[in-house]
């Protein structure tokens, strides 16, 4: 029992990131999950079945919110869940040897979401114009590939793409990313069903994280006008390269390669240069909305 309600927080904080900033739900409970000893397609499966819920009440909350391009949405959903369907195939067939390359995967996903927002700037700029349906296309399919093979992708590709774009209001990236997750979240399930049968699958291990996703799901498509995007993506990364760096470390070449204690140690200088990192984030964020200009009071014209 007493798993079942931290996994059910590890669902309802991921939520709360992938809502407010477009990702993380899948990398960061799938790290957690790889760390706790899950294989790692049973790892990929257990938080895909938990993210067809997530997916469907952050997508109505966004669709709520008016945080939707559905134009994104009809270009990338179906192409990004028919990639996620093959991609569940490959990793099913990988077997056991693939946790030490989804580790790799998560851990790469964590630096590229931590460099792209720290190289954000401060202040949101101004998002104006349309992403061509043929570069939408192809980058749904990388994103749902790897959404499947590292148990999570589809958010860090997708979303700091897009963003990057300078096309689409960021609550409108994350929003179109959330709901078009739905229909990848359905492929990939579907994959590993097909591939594994209910195999490795921990149906309480799906329902606890569903039931904390689907609690913050609202909270974070709320959220996600107020908060700011980068601090919310260097914890996120900093989380997954924490966790991902363990596991790394944690395997059987490591151990070998590294001098007794040593893993502990870079573990520890990991965890204070991403408390660092995000203090510093949390600070240069503050300071830029102390500087923004105070908005000058409309003047009521008078009678004649």
């Amino acid at each position: 029992m007493k798993t079942l309600i931290i996994l059910g927080l590890i669902g309802l904080a991921a939520q709360l990131v992938d809502g407010s900033l477009g990702m993380a739900y899948g990398v960061t409970s799938s790290s957690l999950l790889l760390t706790a000893g899950l294989a790692p397609a049973s790892v990929s499966a257990t938080v895909h079945l938990a993210e067809i819920g997530t997916t469907l009440a952050s997508g109505a909350s966004h669709w709520r919110f008016g945080n939707i391009d559905w134009r994104v949405v009809a270009f990338m959903a179906v192409p990004g869940g028919i990639a996620a369907f093959l991609g569940a195939n490959v990793l099913a067939a990988s077997g056991e040897g693939a946790e030490p390359v989804m580790s790799v995967i998560l851990l790469l996903l964590g630096v590229y979401v931590l460099v792209r927002f720290l190289r954000t700037p401060t202040v949101r700029p101004s998002f104006r114009g349309r992403v061509p349906g043929f570069f939408l296309v192809p980058l749904a399919m990388l994103a749902g590939f790897m959404d499947a093979i590292g148990g999570g992708g589809w958010g860090p590709v997708g979303t700091p793409t897009l963003l990057a774009s300078g096309k689409i209001s960021p609550r409108k990236v994350i929003g179109s990313i959330d709901a078009s997750e739905f229909v990848v979240s359905l492929g990939a399930s579907a994959g590993f069903l097909l591939a594994l049968g209910h195999q490795g699958i921990n149906l309480p291990f799906v329902l606890a994280l569903l039931v904390g996703g689907v609690i913050a799901a609202p909270v974070a498509a709320w959220l996600v006008r107020f908060l700011a995007p980068r601090v919310l993506a260097v914890g996120a990364g900093g989380l997954i390269i924490l966790t991902n760096g363990r596991t790394l470390l944690g395997t059987d070449t490591a151990q070998d390669a590294l001098p007794a204690g040593a893993s502990n140690i870079v573990l520890i200088l990991l965890a204070v240069a991403w408390i660092i990192t995000l203090g510093w984030v949390i600070r240069q964020q503050g300071t830029a909305r102390a500087l923004e200009p105070t908005p000058e009071p409309q003047k009521v014209p008078s009678e004649p």
